[in-house]
């Protein structure tokens, strides 16, 4: 009898998945416990080099809760959320391995010396819990990050706002990054079906919470002819950002850093790319935000003849200031996270005596993320899938991600075998068309590492 990875693998009936054995033990990518003062006292950066934190190899197959599936993970991708577990900062995540695994019996398995990590991934099921209802072996899925308390009452209005809300893979265990991976059922979305295993696998993280701070209720809510200031637009978030903007008819104001990201972005669709280094922001997004922001703000309106309506944060420390100054009178700012530091300073009056907003964002809810993956089945959004490792190099891949030396996603083959597999609608895929669905990787393929490092010019624009 095939064992369940090759029944997997070779496209099995549930029957056959069913008749197949769960193995006692699976590959994965994983941190330990041992490791977590590793880098302490490191004083260069250059000391912290997550390929020395991350491990590969064998890891005992956990017990399957009622409301949960096992996922056979064909494929995976790199998130930042990453680099932060395995640098063990800016706390290490077996802090909220310990705090969660005191809640019940099924949480303490999450308590352990290792951590399998990982946050995005697309693959097959193959057992669901006694209480799973709408997912049976065979589906094909992506995953949501957000694992959240389905019996705190909020949820029925937004599960992120829920008190036990965790991002999966890095705030819990049994992550992405293996041969399986444990999910709780209300995590489970449709795969796309034009999608390959690992073009499905690079976007929900990042599409979902791209989604939530532009277009969902729970964020700014642009509109026709907004114009939308995109930090670090060729990156993962950036690049759905870029995206959204365009598909609800705003107008995508890209900063790079880069010739070969501008070109990128502006092959994408951005409306106007500014160059970092032009407005006095450097390699790192760090200069003097007191006339960063006035230059920026100048290229912006010379451009488009007006201030931006919102700002789309999550590098942090490094351009908060800038973005809270930079949107015009009653703008907003929203931010999911500070990848440059977490310490934001500002002057506040630019905040309260021009009316403006800050909205925090975190993840996507259900519905979100949903509606976020039918823009992706709709085809009006396209992977930002960059360049693919197998699974075994996922910490080559991470240490790409933590030297900011790729252009939207990174992805990893977990169970599947080559790259293009998995597509079950070819008349889909033809119709969005192939050159949208590989712009990123053929993108990188044709960039050299030159032009890469270059400096960009100071605007381009359509």
């Amino acid at each position: 009898m095939a064992s369940l990875i090759e029944a997997v693998q070779h496209g099995a009936d549930p029957g056959e998945l069913m008749a197949c054995e769960v193995p006692e033990s699976y590959r994965a990518v994983y941190l330990r416990r041992a490791d977590e003062q590793l880098f302490h006292g490191s004083e260069s950066p250059g000391d912290k080099d997550v390929r020395r934190t991350l491990h590969v190899g064998q890891v005992p197959m956990p017990e399957l809760a009622p409301d949960e599936a096992l996922v056979a993970v064909m494929s995976s991708a790199v998130n930042y959320n990453t680099v932060w577990s395995a640098l063990y900062e800016p706390v290490s995540t077996f802090r909220f391995l310990r705090q969660f695994g005191r809640q019940d019996r099924w949480t303490a398995r999450h308590d352990l010396d290792y951590q399998v990590v990982g946050s995005d991934a697309a693959g097959v099921v193959v057992r669901v819990g006694s209480a799973v209802r709408h997912w049976s072996p065979g589906d094909r899925v992506v995953v949501n990050p957000p694992y959240i308390d389905e019996q705190d009452p909020v949820s029925q209005r937004d599960g992120m706002m829920t008190n036990g809300m965790l991002a999966w893979g890095f705030e819990t265990n049994f992550g992405a990054f293996g041969d399986f991976a444990v999910v709780r059922a209300s995590q489970l979305v449709p795969k796309p079906p034009h999608l390959s295993w690992e073009e499905a696998a690079c976007n929900t993280l990042c599409l979902g919470t791209s989604y939530r701070m532009l277009i969902g209720d729970n964020g700014a809510r642009i509109k026709a002819g907004d114009i939308v200031l995109i930090w670090g637009a060729a990156g993962g978030l950036g690049s759905y950002a870029v995206q959204l903007v365009r598909q609800a008819g705003g107008i995508a104001v890209g900063v790079v850093g880069s010739t070969a990201k501008a070109d990128l972005m502006d092959r994408l669709g951005c409306h106007l790319v500014v160059d970092r280094n032009s407005v006095g922001l450097g390699d790192t997004g760090e200069g003097d935000p007191g006339s960063a922001w006035k230059a920026l703000g100048s290229v912006i309106r010379k451009e488009l003849g007006e201030d931006p309506h919102v700002a789309f944060e999550h590098v942090g420390k490094a351009t908060f200031e800038t973005s809270v100054n930079v949107v015009r009178r009653g703008g907003t700012v929203v931010t999911c996270g500070s990848s440059s530091g977490y310490q934001h300073a500002y002057d506040n009056r630019y905040l309260w005596m021009k009316l403006k907003r800050i909205i925090g964002s975190h993840g996507a809810n259900a519905d979100e993320a949903c509606e976020a993956n039918r823009l992706m089945r709709l085809g009006m959004v396209v992977p930002a899938l960059s360049r693919v490792y197998p699974l075994h190099e996922a910490p080559e891949a991470t240490r790409s991600v933590q030297l900011n030396a790729h252009e939207g996603k990174v992805g990893l083959l977990n169970l599947a075998t080559a790259e293009g597999q998995g597509v079950t609608d070819q008349a889909l895929r033809q119709q969005v068309g192939e050159e949208r669905l590989r712009l990123f990787r053929d993108h990188a393929a044709g960039s050299s590492a030159g032009s890469a490092a270059g400096s960009a010019g100071a605007v381009t624009g359509r």
